[in-house]
């Protein structure tokens, strides 16, 4: 099954949900568009360029595909992510949700306290993140073919400068988190329980990892060392450029109290690893990820507070 029909299909499962997903059709036919055509029609004219080699790419760049291509990719993906992140956030917060504020979440949730249906929804949104992920690449990697360039390997990459590539997102990372806690500690199977067999906390040399083999086409590998203290993380924060620290290590790089918190840190605080500024505010308590870490290994917590 060519993967444009199994996209449509996946996303008419999810109809209901209105999720928002990559206009494939939409932008193949932009593709289709490209001048290459009629400069491959006037070179076959012509008996002097019948054996130039650029018949098989439109002149670059190309204000066809170029002026509505890229920006309108921009824009679905910018959707996606925003939607399956808000989603995400959801899911988590309602199975995370502890005494009366949990009573609460539970009954205005729609998942009204039914887990079997918030479990699902986790592994749909996963799904969900994977194949928009797969379709992004496909899409880009056709534009390249067409063109004969690398234009879609540059714009992936300014994407994911932006973090705003689906799989980059920490709540990503949370969901898998999460169904291995479910898959390990509770034996939670079922339709779509295959989709996580291939993810595993891991542990090379002491240095743990989230290994995630999703798809044959999507594999994530997650450093879980802490590069301040060089240590496992603990209490794990992920900042907005994509780095996961111990809450404890960036509050003292971001040079603020853990009291304060990340949120008080000053708008030119950088990053330890990549040096991006103002990354702290919008930092992540990767709370799954915690209970998974602190649950694998032995006197975890008190560890971590003897260094």
């Amino acid at each position: 099954m060519k993967f444009c029909k199994k996209y449509q299909e996946f996303m008419q499962t999810q109809d209901q949900k209105k999720l928002p997903g990559v206009g494939f059709k939409n932008l193949k036919k932009i593709l289709k568009r490209c001048p290459r055509d009629d400069v491959t029609r006037s070179q076959n004219s012509s008996p002097l360029l019948l054996n130039d080699s650029s018949d098989k790419s439109c002149i670059h760049p190309c204000p066809v595909c170029d002026g509505s291509f890229f920006p309108s990719l921009m824009k679905e993906m910018f959707m996606v992510v925003g939607c399956f992140n808000e989603r995400a956030q959801k899911v988590l917060d309602v199975h995370l949700a502890t005494g009366l504020r949990k009573y609460f979440v539970w009954c205005r949730d729609k998942f009204k306290g039914n887990h079997g249906d918030l479990i699902q929804e986790g592994k749909d949104l996963v799904g969900y993140a994977i194949i928009n992920a797969i379709a992004m690449r496909k899409i880009l990697k056709k534009y390249d073919k067409i063109h004969d360039s690398k234009q879609g390997q540059a714009f992936r990459s300014q994407v994911q400068s932006m973090h705003m590539e689906i799989l980059q997102s920490p709540w990503l990372c949370e969901l898998i988190a999460l169904h291995i806690n479910l898959r390990e500690t509770k034996g939670i199977t079922g339709n779509g329980s295959e989709l996580f067999e291939g993810c595993f906390l891991v542990f090379n040399d002491g240095k743990p990892s989230l290994s995630c083999e999703l798809s044959d086409a999507v594999k994530l590998e997650i450093d879980l060392t802490c590069s301040i203290c060089l240590d496992t993380v603990f209490d794990p924060v992920c900042l907005t450029c994509g780095h996961i620290f111990c809450f404890m290590c960036a509050c003292k790089s971001g040079s603020v109290t853990i009291i304060d918190g990340l949120k008080a840190t000053q708008p030119t605080a950088k990053c330890p690893l990549c040096r991006e500024a103002g990354v702290y505010q919008g930092s992540l308590h990767l709370d799954e990820l915690n209970i998974l870490l602190g649950r694998r290994q032995v006197n975890f917590a008190s560890y971590k507070y003897a260094l």
